[in-house]
């Protein structure tokens, strides 16, 4: 089959693109031996179908990244080149089709963003840049789909350019030559949404645009995520699941260890840790709904143009502690939902960023439900309790992160991020991406979730459960500060971190207690779902070394805030 490579810069609309150009049938796949992933689906053509192919997108084939050097990896498995340009950047964009056009494949150039082009006062002569460049060229917009047909069309007549090899500084000559030829620019004033752009990337501004977004964001994601659950989810689990699964199941094993590892030692579904049980709801009603949600504001915010903005504001701050401003996606995430999150990791160029990504994930960022107890507990004693807890992990973040910089071998890249102009997103395609993310995420995610409630619950029944709790109490009361009851909610944090927190309103702790508490928790563990998905994607031995970090820091933390609280 023919394997049509879409190629361009990062934030071209690429991603837009590809959705108009394939069916529903898609697959996500990591480049073998990399955690660098890309998306394949079939294309039309009038000699049959053909593989199309979005391939991770890279400034030059001169690669700085691993990404960019998976790009040009995948370069030469490819038949035919649809070389996407931005419309409204077409100079910068022009040297990565110079550089393809050497390669010596047949080849097609996308101009899109061409409304955008036309809002912001720019005009491209397409059929001047065709006899320019000598390969067909057309004019696109992803989002709508205008000129998708002419593009499919042109593909078979997609022509092996004639292109000597040049070097760097003749290329950028050539890059001059052709866009001063074909492309006209005229005056035109600001409109509101460039005013906005132009806020939304000043730090004095930006900041409190940024904070006003994530909170708008976080309300939408918990009003809705909750409803969803409450008067959806529960009720059926309740009411149909949960009965049907237990008739089946004890029909054939009303009792013994089979019983106990599908169905768990209690009736409570979502505590008993059975694989039916447990293993379905924390994945399908406590994860799934705001996995969802999560990621449909996320497609949301990246189509809109927001997400390389916030990215760039806190660029900065991120480079000192070894990442860069594009991981503010996977932290982002993580106040959902921890698995999402470091799945998310995967966009980070090494794996030294992926690491401390993901570790500072599960350490310091809280999911959505454990946050709303933790606020729930603290916020009758006042503003300042709450203020101790989230204030100690951004602490602990910033502190854990300069540590793992200076530690950990590799490097830091520079990010480079094309900044898009704000654009109306396309329904369907937010929602075929939404679509295909909580697909991939499902696939990815669901066996690990199940395995570790698996293995949980085996420890349960052969009581090793019971001798952790015994072992750990009197670093609970000695170094902590805590009574001993509290090594329940500890061992139930492991299962759901938000019972976990609510498990200690019953203890009558202190304001101050509850402060360390409530840190603990946060920081001691990842739920079970984190901890699978920690293992798929960092491996056993990057898995072991997170957890180490975690329980260390967990130990200093927790014994510090005794010190100074209690």
């Amino acid at each position: 089959m023919k394997k049509v490579l879409l190629m361009g810069d990062p934030n071209v609309g690429k991603s837009a693109l590809f959705s108009r150009l394939t069916g529903v049938d898609v697959l996500s796949s990591n480049y073998p031996g990399t955690t660098v992933s890309y998306t394949k689906g079939s294309i039309r053509l009038k000699d049959g179908t053909a593989e199309l192919v979005d391939v991770p997108g890279t400034y030059s084939l001169q690669p700085r990244s691993e990404a960019e050097k998976i790009a040009v990896k995948m370069l030469d498995e490819g038949d035919v080149i649809i070389n996407v340009v931005d419309s409204t950047n077409l100079e910068r964009n022009l040297y990565l089709t110079l550089e393809l056009l050497e390669r010596g494949k047949p080849m097609a150039v996308a101009l899109n963003m061409w409304d955008d082009a036309a809002h912001l006062g720019i005009t491209i002569d397409a059929k001047k840049l065709e006899k320019m460049l000598g390969i067909p060229v057309v004019p696109t917009v992803g989002i709508t789909g205008e000129g998708v047909k002419e593009l499919t069309s042109c593909l078979e007549d997609a022509k092996v350019p004639k292109m000597r090899k040049q070097s760097e500084e003749d290329r950028w000559a050539s890059v001059g030559l052709i866009t001063s030829n074909v492309q006209v620019l005229t005056h035109r004033h600001h409109t509101y949404l460039e005013r906005l752009a132009d806020a939304s990337i000043s730090p004095l501004t930006g900041v409190p645009i940024a904070m006003a977004v994530l909170y708008l964001m976080f309300m939408a994601v918990i009003t809705v995520g909750n409803w969803v659950i409450t008067s959806i989810l529960d009720p059926l689990f309740t009411y149909v699941y949960i009965p049907f699964i237990f008739n089946v199941v004890e029909r054939v094993f009303p009792s013994g260890v089979v019983h106990d590892i599908l169905l768990g030692t209690s009736r409570d579904f979502a505590s008993s840790m059975g694989f039916l049980t447990t293993g379905i709801y924390v994945e399908f009603d406590m994860v799934l709904p705001f996995v969802i949600l999560f990621y449909f504001t996320l497609s949301l915010l990246e189509d809109v143009g927001y997400l390389p903005r916030l990215a760039t504001l806190i660029d900065t701050l991120m480079h000192r502690i070894g990442l860069h401003g594009s991981a503010v996606v996977p932290s982002v995430l993580g106040l959902g939902c921890n698995v999402p999150g470091i799945l998310a990791t995967r966009i980070l160029d090494n794996r030294k960023q992926r690491f401390i990504a993901a570790t500072l994930l599960a350490i310091c960022v809280p999911c959505l439900a454990k946050n709303a107890v933790i606020a729930g507990l603290l916020l009758r004693y006042g503003l300042k309790y709450l203020a101790m807890v989230y204030g100690t992990l951004a602490v602990v973040y910033i502190a854990i992160g300069l540590l793992l910089n200076k530690l950990i071998k590799g490097e830091s890249p520079e990010i480079m991020l094309e900044i898009p102009p704000y654009r109306w997103p396309s329904m369907g395609s937010l929602l075929k991406k939404t679509f295909l993310r909580v697909k991939y995420f499902l696939i990815d995610a669901t066996p690990f979730v199940l395995l570790g409630v698996l293995i949980v619950n085996v420890l349960y029944i052969t009581g090793v459960v019971n001798v952790l709790a015994k072992f750990f109490s009197p670093v609970l009361s000695g170094w902590f500060g805590l009574p001993s009851e509290a090594v329940l909610a500890l061992i139930v944090g492991f299962i759901r971190k938000d019972v976990a927190v609510g498990m200690l309103a019953p203890l009558g702790l202190r304001p101050e207690q509850l402060v360390i508490a409530c840190t603990v928790l946060a920081m001691y563990f990842p739920c079970i779902a984190t901890f699978s998905v920690l293992f798929r994607e960092l491996g056993w031995k990057d898995m072991l070394k997170s957890l180490a970090i975690m329980m260390l820091a967990t130990f200093i933390v927790g014994g510090a805030l005794r010190m100074l609280l209690l």
